[in-house]
């Protein structure tokens, strides 16, 4: 191994002939050994398996394969003989491994280097070269240290005094500061100079938004200046005819509650009907003649007249609400009509497409945008509702037409398809005999509804069709029949909740054995509640409404009967007012006692319809006075205690027939009467003197009081030696 190494660092050899391999020097003058012949052409490089192996020292023999006429070369000559003879020593042989040394601790010489590659192998003798002159001048420098180093030497800080290198240090740290100064407010600078062109930008794309926004107000100014003028226009020329009919609909029109505006929308709801069913009968069946062409254009023409009268005289009358305020400027009305989605669909279906009729024909087809007037209908449907007593009626009437109308677009549908398919062709189509409508009409009931019956279909689009149709009508039917059941369930909804009441009173009352005559009685009371007044709780529906519409219902009701009584004239008219809404409805019998004598009173009674009789006797058979509707009773009781026995009742009230009337209880009054203080006072006073007039059992408890008061004597007076200690006691405690 280190003779390897050593072969590489000692440098290249000389070669000891053309081409061959080379042989180290022999520093000894020996005789020198046989060459070895030289390399032929035909020999070809080792490959690099066996460049690997370690060459032999000793020469090979000549290659067989060299030709036989090469003549071997000659031997070196015999050094000249010396004058003294000397024993020339015998060549030693080289050892097959160059690694061991030779006999008598004799160092080998080393094999010859092998080059595999000329490029790596000039790279490393230049590397090799450069470390030995390195190394060189590194000896050179371990014993001169003043000789130049190839590296650049570091300055020499200089030796400076201790004031000097202060002032060095200062120098330097004011040098920097100026530095980070300089630094700082160039980056400022750099950094102002950004937010500036920065704001720059900023303030050119508002600039140039300003000026897009205010190029599109100046185009929408534009347009609507120009839309304006045009309606301008249009406004002078329908002046006129809007004045004439300021007397007969008014400036505006409540949409809501003037019956005037509902009747029109029937006749609008007419001309939108005779569009919906005339359109599509005109445009399958064979209806337009020559000589039923001019009947179908006046009726098209009046149809289109009604329209066009409903958006200049009507719509544009219509109040609306806007931020709580029922608008009734007939300018601004009119212009929210015409900024509405609505007035869009009035003028579609204005545009006369019939004027088509002179390049195709007189067709049915170019009336279609009448259809969009459907809105009208809804709304007359909405209104007509609001103000029948008995809307599920007209619901009634409105799914009937619907179901007729789709009988009536599956007789079109037939008639089509029996037209693509030939009239009479087949036994399924139509025959072409009687009245085409009529019998188109017939098979669509029963092929809808599924009667039955029905010729069987043979072709393949007959055979589709009528499937079409099976699955149609049952889910068309199957929906009408539920808005049916709809309709007919709210219409009963009421009455269906009275029954269910009343049949589970019936059933408590059968369950627990309840006498005969008491079930009569309930059944009788729920039936008159029901007939009277619709409902058997009326707090039911008045709690669903705000404050002020049970206000008014009361007030409407009510405050007539109670500014009457005695007991509250003089009071504050709110008070009264929050009576009213305390007040509870309730239903006598016949011969139902609503008070008796001796009871404790805590409620004050007004009749609202019916009768109640004052009664007395023995069998209470005399009738002292009968009280109609509008009257008053009960009500000193309300202001009394029991202390006097001012809260009892004096009397016996039985129901004459059938008694609806109102309660207020004590309880409320005096709730209500702790926000009117003045009110109170007031009643308090009536109602001593109201005491003292009617109360003649105010009296008797009096006398009844000093009755046994007489019995147990008077309760003697404190002595004055006694009271004068209380006193001080009093007095003592209180310092």
């Amino acid at each position: 191994m280190f003779g390897k190494l050593k072969g590489l660092l000692s440098g290249p050899q000389m070669p000891a002939a053309s081409g061959g391999t080379r042989v180290a020097p022999d520093p000894a003058p020996q005789p020198a050994p046989p060459p070895a012949p030289a390399a032929t052409k035909d020999e070809k490089p080792a490959d690099k398996g066996d460049a690997d192996k370690p060459k032999e020292s000793t020469p090979a023999p000549a290659s067989a394969q060299a030709p036989a006429t090469t003549p071997a070369p000659a031997p070196a000559p015999a050094p000249a003989p010396s004058p003294a003879p000397v024993q020339v020593p015998t060549p030693t042989p080289l050892p097959a491994n160059p690694d061991q040394a030779g006999p008598e601790g004799q160092e080998a010489a080393p094999p010859p280097p092998i080059v595999i590659n000329k490029y790596s192998d000039e790279q490393l003798r230049a590397i090799v070269k450069l470390m030995k002159e390195r190394l060189q001048l590194y000896k050179e420098k371990a014993v001169d240290p003043f000789a130049s180093s190839p590296e650049i030497s570091p300055p020499v800080t200089p030796l400076l005094p201790k004031n000097e290198y202060s002032r060095v240090i200062e120098e330097r740290k004011r040098q920097a500061e100026e530095e980070r100064i300089k630094k700082e407010e160039a980056d400022k600078k750099k950094k102002e100079e950004q937010e500036k062109k920065k704001k720059e930008d900023e303030q050119k794309k508002k600039e140039a938004e300003e000026k897009k926004k205010e190029e599109a107000k100046e185009e929408v100014a534009k347009k609507k200046k120009l839309k304006e003028k045009a309606w301008m226009a249009v406004d002078m020329v329908l002046r006129p005819f809007e004045n004439s009919m300021d007397g007969v609909l008014g400036h505006t029109i409540d949409p809501f509650t003037d019956r005037r505006y509902i009747a029109w929308l029937s006749v609008v709801t007419l001309a939108f009907n005779y569009n919906v069913w005339f359109i599509t009968a005109r445009l399958c069946f064979p209806y337009h003649t020559e000589s039923a062409i001019p009947y179908w254009v006046a009726l098209d023409l009046l149809a289109d007249l009604i329209y066009l009268t409903d958006s200049i005289i009507f719509q544009s009358r219509k109040q609306f609400v806007k931020a709580g305020d029922i608008i009734k400027d007939r300018a601004i009305t009119r212009k929210n009509y015409r900024d509405s989605e609505r007035f869009m669909n009035d003028m579609m279906c204005l545009l006369p497409f019939d004027l088509l009729y002179f390049q195709f024909g007189f067709k049915s087809i170019f009336r279609a945008n009448r259809l969009l007037k459907a809105d009208t209908f809804f709304e007359f449907s909405d209104r007509l509702e609001s103000i029948m007593a008995k809307a599920f009626i007209w619901r009634v009437i409105r799914t009937i037409g619907y179901l007729l109308f789709m009988l009536h677009i599956n007789a079109c549908i037939y008639y089509a398809a029996s037209d693509y398919q030939g009239i009479g062709k087949t036994k399924w189509v139509y025959s072409g005999k009687g009245s085409a409508y009529l019998r188109c009409y017939y098979f669509a009931v029963r092929s809808l509804i599924n009667i039955g019956g029905l010729n069987e279909p043979h072709t393949v689009f007959e055979i589709t069709f009528q499937m079409t149709n099976f699955f149609t009508g049952v889910f068309v039917f199957s929906s009408l029949i539920g808005q049916m059941r709809d309709v007919i369930g709210a219409a009963t909804a009421g009455q269906t909740y009275f029954r269910t009441s009343m049949d589970n009173t019936v059933a408590y009352m059968v369950t627990n054995h309840i006498p005969n005559f008491v079930q009569n009685r309930i059944r009788t009371w729920y039936t008159y509640t029901w007939d009277a007044q619709g409902m058997l709780d009326e707090s039911e529906l008045l709690d669903k409404m705000p404050l002020v519409m049970r206000t008014a219902i009361a007030v409407d009701i009510n405050l007539a009967t109670f500014q009457k009584i005695d007991l509250f004239k003089g009071c504050d008219q709110q008070m009264l007012v929050d009576m009213l809404l305390r007040l509870k409805s309730i239903i006598y019998l016949p011969g139902d006692f609503v008070v008796k004598k001796g009871d404790i009173g805590k409620e004050m009674y007004i009749i609202k319809s019916g009768g109640v009789q004052v009664v007395g006797g023995p069998d209470n058979s005399i009738v002292f006075v009968t009280l109609k509707a509008g009257c008053v009773f009960g009500e000193i009781s309300l202001l009394q205690s029991s202390k006097d026995g001012g809260n009892r009742r004096t009397a016996n009230v039985k129901a004459f027939g059938f008694a609806n009337l109102f309660v207020l209880e004590k309880r409320d009054l005096f709730d209500i009467l702790v926000h009117y203080p003045e009110s109170q006072k007031v009643l308090a006073r009536k109602g001593r003197k109201l005491m003292k007039a009617k109360g003649p059992a105010a009296a008797k408890a009096q006398e009844e009081k000093k009755k046994g008061l007489a019995l147990f004597g008077p309760k003697p007076p404190t002595p004055k030696l006694l009271r004068t200690v209380n006193a001080l006691k009093s007095a003592a405690s209180g310092r």
